[in-house]
């Protein structure tokens, strides 16, 4: 994965936009971790292969970025977003690494299920 760069992250929303995709969304504070410290409140989201259609996406932001897709029924966000990449099945994985770049969010993007 590679920092993100504006402009690029964008276009590959915009590429995906009005068409049927597929969502892997998670974020993690530690919750795998987190019988080490019983004094740490961890917490945490999945969900993976949301199948839906947003009407327009948006990066915002001067890094980390949070990214927003529009659906017709309300938004789907990750904000802390850092990294990211499309993969050979063209996907878009974007990430979001604390400062110990450990995994702190997740949002990906594609045509086929993950």
């Amino acid at each position: 994965m590679e920092e993100v760069i504006f402009e690029q992250v964008q276009k590959e929303i915009d590429r995906f936009a009005k068409k049927d995709v597929y969502i892997h969304l998670e974020t993690t504070n530690g919750a795998y971790a987190s019988h080490f410290d019983k004094s740490f409140f961890s917490s945490g989201a999945y969900i993976r292969n949301a199948h839906l259609q947003y009407e327009h996406g948006k990066v915002i932001g001067n890094g980390p970025y949070r990214v927003g897709l529009k659906l017709s029924f309300g938004w789907v966000y990750a904000e802390g977003i850092t990294h990211f990449e499309v993969d050979e099945k063209g996907r878009l994985l974007l990430a979001g690494h604390d400062f110990d770049g450990k995994l702190a969010v997740a949002l990906q993007i594609g045509e086929t299920p993950f």
